[in-house]
């Protein structure tokens, strides 16, 4: 997440134009794939959410994305302040016989759902302490419920031992309402119980690079 400072908005309105065609070009080209979102009136400590997406198979790849990225975003950090980054890696979950479920969300899809809702989970010390059949069948009431809501994606990211949270939990849709409703109704089951935190959530709106541009330059 991304917020424009100062010194962004003491730029002439051309010139934010440029920094912002810029900065969306460099960070297009440091990942495999880009998507960018628009926060700011959701919250008011981002402005923009840049998701990159890269193969990370080989043992090197997360090193030359993170010189990579660094590299493209830097040279605008007088203008654009990083606030807050969160990462993880994709793998099966243990608690789906399902290879890959229905409802998993591609994040090399072409085609993106207008809302995209992101937010750090991490579970307590007691559900560890849960035998493998106590947790899947808690989450097997998880899954029941996720399965009602056809229409909302779920993309699962593992962080243990990357960053301080342990997943980070990526969902899109087109119903921000339908999409409260869901979380309303995960918080009634009882693995509800063993969530250390789950927050902050970010929401953002899916727009194309050229359309943050007329968004953000202020004109």
């Amino acid at each position: 997440m991304f917020s424009l400072n100062e010194n962004f908005w003491k730029l002439p309105v051309d010139e934010r134009k440029s920094r912002l065609r810029g900065f969306f070009k460099d960070t297009e080209e440091a990942s495999e794939k880009t998507w960018f979102y628009q926060v700011y009136p959701s919250q008011t400590k981002y402005d923009i959410l840049v998701w990159t997406n890269i193969d990370a198979t080989e043992l090197d790849a997360p090193n030359k994305y993170m010189e990579n990225f660094a590299k493209a975003t830097n040279k605008y950090r007088e203008f654009l302040t990083p606030v807050l980054n969160f990462w993880g890696m994709t793998k099966p979950s243990i608690y789906s016989k399902a290879k890959r479920s229905e409802q998993e969300l591609d994040p090399y899809e072409e085609i993106r759902l207008p809302y995209f809702i992101i937010y750090p989970f991490s579970k307590t010390a007691d559900w560890y302490m849960k035998s493998r059949e106590e947790r899947q069948e808690m989450m097997n009431a998880h899954i029941r419920i996720g399965k009602t809501f056809r229409d909302i994606t779920q993309l699962l990211l593992y962080s243990f031992g990357l960053q301080d949270q342990e997943f980070v939990v990526a969902y899109e849709t087109n119903d921000l309402a339908k999409f409260s409703d869901l979380v309303y109704e995960l918080r009634m089951t009882e693995a509800r119980i063993f969530t250390l935190n789950d927050t902050p959530i970010i929401t953002g709106v899916y727009r194309t690079a050229d359309e943050m541009v007329k968004i953000f330059s202020g004109k």
